[in-house]
């Protein structure tokens, strides 16, 4: 089995920065990619930002310039740094990590729980 524990949500007013971290753990050989969503109440999750294992990232357009995806694969962590944080990206924030098991199994898709990011006007 593979968890995904996130943390480092909270309340922040505009303006504001929040990190979020996810740690992945369990049988794991390798993780493709490891991203971030986001679901704000009445909407489809949306993807926030995804970085692959080659390096290549991928930011949504509503959040490039203000937000920073990295990655510590000795760890198999993802962060995501939020700058100038607005009310419209008030959510529940999602880790996705793509992981390749050992023998040969996967890739599997995995979430976590999911951690509350409210921003205060």
């Amino acid at each position: 089995q593979v968890q995904l524990v996130e943390s480092g949500g909270g309340l922040v007013q505009a303006g504001g920065s929040l990190r979020l971290s996810c740690a992945a753990s369990g049988s794991i050989l390798s993780i493709n990619a490891m991203g971030w969503y986001r679901q704000a109440p009445g909407k489809q999750r949306e993807l926030v930002a995804v970085i692959i294992s080659g390096g290549r990232i991928n930011y949504t357009n509503s959040v490039k310039g203000r937000f920073t995806i990295s990655r510590d694969n000795a760890k198999n962590t993802v962060y995501l740094q939020m700058n100038s944080l607005k009310p419209e990206d008030t959510a529940v924030y999602y880790c996705n990590a793509d992981v390749l098991r050992p023998f040969g199994l996967g890739p599997y898709d995995y979430w976590g729980q999911g951690t509350q990011v409210t921003v205060s006007s």
